[in-house]
């Protein structure tokens, strides 16, 4: 009983860390209206908050990933949730305080997004770490659910906070880091004896090695993830901007309807983690409709403009994105050795960052071009995705009910 209870402590922990990254992003866009006129900013001056805290993570990223294979997981993830905290203090003081709001708002956002390198990508590996077989898997869906548990409880909390005044939705992150941090103090526990960590030059090599030949599947993984993420903030930021402008929803209503696709992919991922333990080829599979979905709900919204019908057929391409995004986490921890996954699922959370900053800024300019040019281009690269998911991913080792017996390999072009 106690030791079910502390592996469920652990979990816990492990899910906290992406939950507190996510509200980084997705609590701030209910706010967008109200940030933008209250600071004087045009639409891509308010996009920049998100996209610079995403690059800045997503340049980061690799560097504590290495650190975190030379190190320890748990000494990386500490000091970044501290310093995501920090930033979202200097956030809210610099928009208080400060007559130049905006030039401190970046500089905190960039700091936030360095913080936030050390955190969900680094956890992924952790879960790597602790984790084995089906279980791994499953808890990979836990953490994905939490990932989009904060996306649908971000727009609710960041409307609820704006009531008073905007800014005070920056606030919340020293607090919700503070709680993330104590969880994992108390409650992850890495083993006490590690492998001396190899030289520099040998990592390096040996980095090169899993690249040179596993790279090109890897990377089509790395795409499908981070164009979900895309297209996830890029709808996000255009529903936002939609409720206010046409429909004059705005507030905690605003909050809930944003929530809604969230949810749904949430509920999608946690089914999915739960059921796809270490069969490779169900994730290709999965992978690939859950691409197919997300083509066919962008290429459908060209003829929805009815709030209501629009937010039934953008549903489908959230169970999309539940479909893909624990597949390929569970394929990218499973891909390489402890002593590398920490690199190698941390450049996948820089591509997935990379996805968040791109998706604002290109809806913005795809929103002045055209709204039906904005969902067709998206509904085209979907689908191109989803046809090199299926054409440059090859597994073998099937249904991983007896590791010893089944090996899990990959194959590429």
């Amino acid at each position: 009983m106690a030791k079910a209870a502390n592996k469920g402590m652990t979990i816990l922990a492990i899910g906290s860390i992406p939950l507190i990254m996510t509200l980084g992003n997705s609590m701030l866009i209910p706010i967008f209206p109200q940030m933008k006129s209250s600071l004087n900013l045009s639409q891509m001056q308010v996009s920049l908050t998100i996209t610079v805290f995403s690059i800045a993570a997503a340049i980061f990223i690799p560097i504590v990933g290495y650190l975190s294979d030379r190190f320890s997981r748990k000494v990386v993830i500490l000091p970044s949730l501290f310093l995501f905290g920090l930033g979202g203090l200097l956030a809210g003081l610099g928009a208080a305080v400060f007559s130049d709001a905006y030039t401190w708002i970046i500089i905190s956002r960039i700091l936030q997004g360095i913080g936030a390198a050390g955190t969900a990508p680094i956890a992924m590996a952790l879960t790597g770490d602790l984790f084995k077989g089906g279980e791994q898997s499953r808890v990979l869906g836990i953490f994905e659910a939490s990932n989009g548990l904060g996306k649908v409880l971000s727009p609710i909390f960041g409307s609820l906070i704006a009531l008073a005044v905007w800014y005070f939705v920056f606030f919340a992150f020293p607090i919700i880091s503070f709680i993330s941090l104590i969880l994992v103090w108390l409650f992850i526990k890495e083993k006490s004896f590690r492998q001396a960590p190899p030289p520099f030059k040998k990592y390096v090599r040996g980095l090169l090695t899993v690249f040179k030949h596993e790279g090109r599947w890897l990377f089509t993984t790395y795409l499908a993830g981070g164009t979900c993420l895309f297209t996830l903030f890029g709808i996000l930021f255009f529903l936002s901007d939609v409720l206010e402008t046409k429909y004059e929803i705005d507030g905690v209503l605003k909050g809930l309807l944003l929530a809604i696709p969230l949810l749904v992919m949430v509920v999608t991922s946690y089914i999915t983690g739960s059921k796809i333990g270490k069969n490779l080829m169900k994730m290709k599979r999965l992978a690939v409709i859950g691409l197919l979905l997300m083509t066919l709900s962008y290429s459908l919204l060209v003829f929805f403009e009815k709030l209501v019908p629009f937010l039934i057929i953008l549903a489908i391409s959230s169970v999309g994105s539940g479909l893909v995004l624990p597949c390929v986490n569970s394929i990218i921890t499973g891909a390489v050795g402890k002593e590398r996954r920490g690199f190698v699922t941390s450049l996948y959370g820089s591509v997935r960052f990379l996805g968040v900053a791109l998706g604002p800024p290109v809806f913005t300019r795809l929103m002045d071009w055209s709204r039906t040019g904005m969902f067709v281009s998206v509904a085209a690269f979907t689908f191109i995705v989803g046809l090199l998911v299926f054409f440059l991913l090859h597994v073998k080792g099937m249904d991983g009910k007896d590791e010893k017996k089944t090996a899990i390999r990959y194959t590429y072009f």
